[in-house]
């Protein structure tokens, strides 16, 4: 089965991933992590890596090219990352997960260890930084839920609801196939 998981920075996406993968023995692969990982390879934080790689397109490209690569010839496999239901067409089952700003802002200032006005400016850059990247290189509306088979409040579930609930789809999917 090949799974993508996508969502705004906070909505739990990683976490997702990370669960159903060693539940279901799939390969994981994070489009944020490879980004996370190049940025402290450069000795930046996210929102200064994010204005290099408006200058350098090159950046997303790699990464996104890598990621669709990987994600439409592999199987038993989870994506994670922002674009990762557009550019996986293939993809049995693709996943979107939402949750308000002010909730995404609260679980980045915990996980990153910042205030709240520091993680809502850094969310705020990122994801303007993010959005105006994906519709100048690919005309991507990164809002636009349309190409996901399931969206799902991750503010209103918890990290184990959400699981049980795609814990059932991935059973629906798998007697699809």
């Amino acid at each position: 089965m090949r799974i993508t998981i996508s969502g705004s920075p906070g909505s739990g996406t990683t976490s997702l991933g990370k669960e159903l993968a060693s539940r279901h023995n799939l390969q994981y692969l994070s489009a944020g992590e490879v980004f996370r990982n190049l940025a402290k390879e450069h000795g930046m934080d996210l929102v200064a890596f994010g204005k290099i790689a408006e200058e350098n397109p090159e950046i997303d490209l790699k990464i996104d090219a890598r990621q669709k690569e990987i994600g439409e010839t592999s199987d038993n496999i989870i994506l994670e990352g922002r674009l990762a239901g557009w550019m996986v067409e293939n993809a049995d089952l693709k996943i979107f997960l939402y949750a308000s700003p002010d909730c995404r802002t609260e679980r980045i200032a915990q996980r990153e260890n910042l205030t709240p006005d520091e993680a809502c400016a850094v969310t705020i850059a990122r994801e303007a930084c993010e959005a105006a990247r994906y519709m100048e290189y690919y005309e991507i509306d990164i809002a636009d839920t349309s190409p996901y088979d399931i969206v799902i409040n991750s503010e209103t579930f918890n990290q184990e609801e959400i699981i049980a609930i795609v814990e059932l789809i991935v059973i629906i999917f798998a007697k699809k196939n």
